[in-house]
């Protein structure tokens, strides 16, 4: 379950909260089965809200965070967008079957970019209703380094319109990722039942609770350990 986003507060937010609103991700191509399994486990042992794996791991890191609350989550059409509707729908389809409960989708970036606007509700629409009669639900990235102010606008009310739970900054393999700017530009452009998710260049507490201020509710993060253990030690310090 996720939280609210009116529960998330960089004055309020407690440690349970912050590891909840946390995505740790091992999507980097070099990553090795040892490198997933550490990744598994450090996300138990901080009890974040989710792993999110390639869809090769997907099976891994299921078997690895059985009886955990750490969810598993895996990519479709990562990272350019550019498979075709058909290729993202079975892509979705095995990671479900393989135990993913969240599918961050990339939406076709040139297609957003072309003005076909209905190709691109159409394919997420494809997406989130295989997800959805599964119980799981979609994050959709948008790759904002590629995209206008104005299509990062309608890429969120395509999202919404399509039924889609999150919409998602960057897939963190463009020249740029989350900034605040457009965080609160899609925080904007989304009624409040479709929440925010920060990925890319999220790297510091810092950073981080400004993204929660931004209205953000989930972020992609690499270096999880270091941010929350920052975290945990503010914490103690405000309560003394």
């Amino acid at each position: 379950m996720t939280l609210p986003t009116t529960q998330l507060n960089s004055k309020t937010i407690t440690p349970r909260q912050l590891a909840k609103a946390i995505d740790h991700s091992l999507l980097k191509p070099e990553l090795t089965e040892t490198d997933v399994v550490a990744g598994c486990e450090l996300a138990k042992k901080y009890d974040v809200a989710s792993v999110c794996v390639k869809p090769c791991h997907v099976r891994l890191a299921t078997k690895l965070l059985a009886g955990s609350d750490v969810k598993v989550g895996t990519v479709i059409g990562f990272p350019h967008g550019s498979s075709t509707t058909a290729i993202k729908v079975a892509e979705a389809r095995q990671a479900l079957e393989d135990g993913a409960v969240e599918l961050d989708m990339v939406i076709n970036i040139g297609e957003m970019r072309s003005g076909h606007r209905d190709y691109v509700r159409d394919e997420i629409r494809a997406v989130v209703d295989v997800a959805h009669a599964a119980g799981a639900i979609v994050k959709v990235i948008f790759e904002n380094a590629y995209l206008t102010d104005e299509e990062k606008v309608a890429a969120c009310r395509l999202s919404e319109a399509a039924g889609a739970d999150f919409v998602k900054t960057s897939t963190g393999f463009a020249p740029t990722g989350a900034t605040l700017e457009d965080l609160q530009l899609m925080r904007r452009s989304v009624s409040p039942h479709v929440q925010v998710k920060a990925a890319h260049g999220v790297r510091t507490l810092e950073k981080t609770l400004q993204v929660i201020d931004a209205g953000v509710t989930r972020i992609g993060a690499t270096a999880t350990a270091t941010i929350l253990d920052d975290f945990a030690k503010l914490y103690q310090e405000k309560k003394q």
